[in-house]
């Protein structure tokens, strides 16, 4: 392993997992009637992030952009194509593309060069996401920052309301970030099989869901690739997956898509359903 394991994943870690007993009736969905043919087609992913460069061979495209900057009393909403500013956004769109090559990605750009941004660029970013009307959000960041605790809260609830679910990455420090200890967010950490598609259920949240995210392949800046490790890069595959489950079946709510995506996780009953 190249790096230390991200904060909130020792749930997931091999030998810790803990099996979930299938509940009959609620358990018993399959994925090939989750997923099974799905490319994710129709379905609108904002990767709120860092930019995203379409043109690396792993993103294939981008259908959307809008950056955000400026200071709070003149935020600045600029809906033009633009170019990753450190390689992180990148990395997400890359992962969400292979396991849903034909969702429409749409960069939400709030953080700078060195990965760093403003809680008040976050919210916009988040909330333009809602009221575009995107279907699923990739948030593989997070703010530590107890003022932004109740906007954010905010802007989870709406989005749940709205039916647009977003995946959330906890914090790599072990230390609670916002908005992944929402109840109503999918929250994501990292386990260490190489599987994109396999993924655990936590009985004992506020870490829902672990997804393969140390010594991971990702695509980088400059049409590179890097291996890396974080909660940040375990999230898009689960932001994937929920793609293709919600182009196959597009009026799941939040709560259903959670439900689905619990049944089908690889500690929950048996797996070759």
């Amino acid at each position: 392993m190249s790096q230390l394991r991200p904060a909130w994943s020792a749930a997931f870690a091999a030998g810790a997992v803990q099996p979930v007993i299938p509940v009959s009736g609620l358990d018993d969905v399959t994925r090939d009637w989750a997923w099974g043919g799905s490319t994710g087609a129709g379905v609108k992913v904002a990767i709120i992030d860092s930019g995203i460069d379409a043109d690396h061979p792993a993103v294939g495209g981008v259908q959307g952009y809008v950056a955000i900057d400026g200071p709070p009393e003149a935020l600045n909403y600029v809906a033009a194509p633009h170019r990753d500013s450190y390689g992180h956004g990148t990395a997400c769109a890359g992962i969400v593309r292979g396991l849903a090559p034909d969702c429409a990605i749409y960069s939400v750009k709030v953080l700078g060069a060195g990965l760093t941004g403003r809680g008040i660029h976050f919210a916009a970013g988040l909330r333009w996401a809602i009221d575009n009307r995107m279907d699923v959000c990739n948030l593989s960041l997070g703010s530590t920052k107890q003022e932004f605790f109740g906007v954010l809260h905010e802007l989870a609830d709406l989005a749940y309301f709205r039916h647009i679910p977003l995946v959330v990455a906890a914090n790599n420090l072990p230390a609670p970030s916002f908005p992944s200890t929402y109840a109503a967010v999918v929250s994501v950490a990292a386990h260490d099989e190489p599987d994109p598609e396999r993924y655990y259920y936590n009985p004992a949240p506020p870490v829902e869901f672990g997804a393969h995210g140390i010594d991971v392949q990702v695509a980088w800046q400059n049409g590179a690739f890097i291996t890396t490790t974080g909660n940040s890069f375990a999230t898009p595959h689960i932001t994937g997956i929920a793609a293709r489950i919600l182009a196959k079946h597009p009026g799941l709510t939040v709560f259903q898509l959670k439900t689905v995506l619990r049944a089908l996780a690889a500690n929950v009953g048996a797996q070759d359903r």
